[in-house]
């Protein structure tokens, strides 16, 4: 239903505001970053000073603040009321590979290729912590959803476990039977007790947070897993969680018992994956370009979204769960309206 065209190079990211449902952040290969609105054509904000492409968007969780991330190892602080540059966070000597926001206040937390992660507070401007130990690129780390611990996974195919306040390390998660090969991705139980963890050998992990113990490892991908995914905490879909990976599978995962629900076939591999609200729909974007709408109880592919002449490499889902956002290789954003399957 909208088409965002004002990039000139590869879209690597998109985030949608928390609080505001027609509010949209974009970044790319072209350095730059917009925000924009869903279905306001000629509206458009700049977000200016990046000397490198911008990879890694998040909003505050209040929505307030948006964070952008770029390759140079640049954040930057902006404050969405204003559209004022609000503070430039340095620290980080490569690229960013993830920006995370803590879910009651405005700390910002990242993790760079430099195998560091910094943790900020975004209304002073000021580092409050560095997360050193890791001994490769930290590909993926967030809170845990209470906000009390911080968990890292890296190219060193390890799962890090630290305390915010004091950035001491609590566990190290490693060797057998984790991971053989660097995590990809990572996501964080709702109720703040487990990690899912996923790795370039095509393996996905459980880990127990509290004691730092693998709890279970799943097989069922046979090549890099690239996303993964809790399903929302309410609803019959509480012990569920979704991952995809360059199989070209997307597997549904009953939890509770360990074991896959489904398998979604797609046509390339699958680079990313979001759940719709709290519903029990999930979308995944793909190397095809397209982007698929899937019903997590049955399996079934109920919609296909096409448009895209490019890779998929991000998706988000808007604050009241009417639309979706693609951001693609080729260039453009696109929304598709998805109020019908919730």
């Amino acid at each position: 239903m909208h088409v965002f065209t004002g990039h000139t190079g590869e879209l690597y990211t998109v985030a949608c505001s928390p609080t505001d449902a027609r509010l949209v952040a974009t970044g790319g290969g072209d350095d730059k970053g917009f925000l924009w609105r869903i279905g306001l054509g000629d509206w458009a904000f700049e977000l200016q000073g990046h000397g490198d492409s911008v990879c890694n968007l998040a909003f505050s969780t209040d929505g307030q603040l948006l964070a952008s991330g770029c390759l140079g190892g640049l954040i930057q602080i902006w404050d969405i009321q204003s559209g004022n540059l609000k503070c430039s966070l340095d620290g980080p000597g490569m690229g960013i590979e993830w920006i995370r926001w803590h879910p009651r206040g405005h700390l910002v937390l990242a993790g760079s290729e430099d195998s560091t992660v910094w943790m900020w507070n975004a209304d002073k401007g000021a580092c409050i912590n560095t997360f050193s130990g890791h001994g490769g690129s930290v590909t993926c780390g967030d809170f845990t959803p209470d906000g009390k611990l911080v968990c890292t996974g890296s190219d060193d195919a390890t799962l890090r476990i630290w305390d915010p306040k004091s950035g001491k390390n609590i566990h190290v998660v490693g060797g057998h039977p984790y991971h053989t090969e660097g995590l990809t991705c990572m996501a964080i139980s709702p109720d703040s007790t487990c990690a899912l963890t996923g790795s370039k050998d095509g393996s996905l992990c459980i880990v127990n947070i509290t004691t730092g113990r693998v709890v279970s490892k799943l097989d069922s991908h046979s090549d890099s897993i690239e996303c993964v995914g809790f399903a929302p905490s309410q609803g019959p879909s509480s012990n569920w969680a979704a991952t995809g990976g360059m199989d070209h599978k997307l597997v549904v995962w009953d939890l509770q018992h360990s074991m896959p629900r489904s398998t979604c076939e797609h046509e390339d591999g699958v680079t990313c994956l979001t759940w719709l609200g709290a519903s029990n729909y999930l979308a995944t974007g793909c190397v095809d370009g397209k982007v698929r709408v899937w019903d997590g109880r049955s399996g079934d592919c109920i919609r296909t979204f096409g448009g895209h002449v490019g890779a998929i490499q991000s998706l988000s889902v808007s604050a009241n769960c009417d639309f979706l956002v693609s951001v693609s290789v080729d260039g453009t954003a696109r929304v598709f309206e998805i109020a019908e399957f919730l």
